[in-house]
């Protein structure tokens, strides 16, 4: 699960423009007209400056063009400044901008920002609401050392005929806002776009090609449904009526530093009999560090050891070191995980198999070094548990964003990222699945392997987001009643286009 984000709000006046798409919207209140014409040649942008922002809050102001004694870094015309005041908190600074935004016609539109991050600050992460409704967790970019002013297409947005609202808040702070822009979306990505290809290990189990061939045929029509932990499942079938197709389970207890302190785990067992019922299984792995962790300290126990800030091993150190103990330790733990993999292959369960997720975060060890230590550590694992202990069982999910830490093509079957909306927030995240089907040039699945709110089924085809699952993590994720509600959760799973487990075919696993 990954930590959580401060967000950000903004709202804009707009001038009148073309709008033109491929297909009509069929979201309520949504409606276009089929284009008649070129798309491209009928777009106009529309634009807002920083001077057209109406501001509210503390901790934001607006910066016309900034005298050298005052910020020697910027040489723009000027921008929304959120930083943070020495002396004040994060939660003292939340103030916003705010844009009235006119559009010609109701659909969908993408939305730019210009932004400036100075020198050393690095990427930025922040949410925007339009109408109320929030888009997802948005990143501005800062892949340069240096001072950093650039524009980029954040998302793609439903606005209404007529006014509208678009929000920024303020979230890291540290940043300035020069403009928004919005011009008519592209269509939705087509399907027929998508290539269909082979798993990348040719020695796959006739199971698991059967599994990523099912995939494969829903992916673009069909969502399929999954959820964290097994007392999960089952609570979502007393609420809803129905099972997840996906039951997503955790190694996490077979660690050896967490068996060495007592632990252990019955997750193979449970996951051998959902292979039985015909459901789906995905994994990850919570990796405590093989070693350098705590003890029974308060707030330093041992079963923290997966997170960085509490252990002291080094996977840069160990990796760069092949004759370390250190190294033989990652060693012998990916092989104790082998172990336990090839009991569900002994049983013919494949397995959607997430190691080392979130790593860009920092916040878990693997990760805590960069991405080069992290693709290396990933590329020892698949070389090791595909051709060392011939484990043909593996459907290879990557889970980040980041085109710098993607290890290649060769070793990912799946692609996928992890988003946690606040609590009500069904928006389809539709920045994260273009960043995704952009990482892996439209040749792999995208996938969300985490969740907090589920995104709202009718509005994925709209934005052109038909994620291949989701997986609602476990908890008050799904049980608070208000990240996702008991009434969304009926919605989602009986809508016509999320697979649960009984519309999972029964012959699933003989190869098509």
């Amino acid at each position: 699960m990954m930590s959580s984000v401060m967000f950000l709000s903004l709202t804009a006046a707009m001038g009148s423009s073309n709008y033109t798409a491929d297909a009509a919207i069929t979201v309520p209140g949504y409606v276009v007209d089929p284009a008649e014409g070129s798309q491209t040649s009928s777009k106009k942008t529309i634009k807002m400056t920083f001077k057209d922002a109406l501001l509210e809050g503390y901790g934001v102001e607006k910066r016309g063009k900034v005298s050298a004694e005052k910020d020697t870094l910027y040489d723009g015309e000027g921008y929304i400044s959120f930083f943070f005041d020495e002396d004040s908190s994060a939660a003292e600074a939340m103030g916003s901008a705010t844009f009235t935004v006119v559009a010609p016609k109701s659909g969908l539109y993408e939305l730019s920002l210009g932004y400036y991050i100075p020198e050393g600050n690095g990427d930025k992460v922040t949410q925007i609401q339009v109408n109320g409704t929030g888009t997802g967790e948005l990143t501005l970019d800062a892949p340069i050392a240096g001072n950093v002013r650039a524009e980029k297409m954040m998302t793609k947005v439903l606005l209404k005929a007529g006014s509208n609202t678009i929000q920024i808040s303020r979230g890291w702070g540290y940043f300035g806002i020069e403009h928004i822009k919005l011009q008519p979306a592209v269509s939705p990505v087509s399907t027929n776009m998508i290539a269909r290809y082979a798993l990348n290990n040719p020695e796959a189990t006739p199971e698991t090609k059967a599994l990523m061939n099912y995939m494969l045929s829903q992916y673009g029509k069909n969502m399929i449904s999954g959820q964290q932990t097994l007392e999960d499942v089952e609570w979502v079938k007393q609420q809803t009526g129905k099972y997840p197709a996906i039951f997503a389970s955790d190694l996490m207890d077979y660690s050896p530093s967490r068996v060495k302190n007592g632990s252990s785990s019955t997750e193979v067992e449970k996951m051998i009999d959902w292979h039985k019922r015909g459901g789906i299984v995905a994994l990850s792995w919570h990796w405590n560090a093989p070693k350098g962790i705590g003890g029974k300290e308060p707030g330093y126990e041992w079963w923290r050891g997966f997170n960085t800030e509490f252990t002291t091993f080094d996977v840069e150190y160990a990796l760069n070191h092949p004759n370390s103990e250190d190294y033989k330790l990652l060693i012998r733990d990916i092989d104790v995980i082998a172990t336990q993999l090839k009991r569900l292959q002994e049983h013919n369960v494949p397995v959607l198999w997430r190691p080392l997720h979130e790593a860009e975060g920092g916040w878990f060890w693997w990760g805590a070094k960069g991405p080069e230590p992290t693709k290396k550590l990933y590329r020892l694992m698949y070389d090791r548990l595909t051709n060392e202990h011939k484990l043909n069982n593996l459907i290879w999910v990557w889970n980040s964003v980041k085109k710098d830490w993607y290890p290649g093509d060769d070793v990912v079957d799946i692609v996928s990222v992890d988003i946690y909306n606040p609590a009500g927030d069904y928006n389809p995240g539709i920045a994260k699945y273009e960043e995704l089907l952009s990482l892996a040039n439209h040749k792999k699945i995208v996938a969300l392997a985490e969740n907090g709110s589920i995104p709202d089924p009718d509005l994925l085809w709209t934005y052109g987001a038909p994620w291949s699952f989701f997986n609602t993590w476990s908890g008050e994720h799904i049980r608070d009643g208000k990240t996702n509600t008991v009434e969304h959760l009926k919605k989602v799973y009986n809508h016509d286009k999320v697979i649960t487990l009984d519309e999972l075919p029964e012959e699933l696993y003989r190869s098509h």
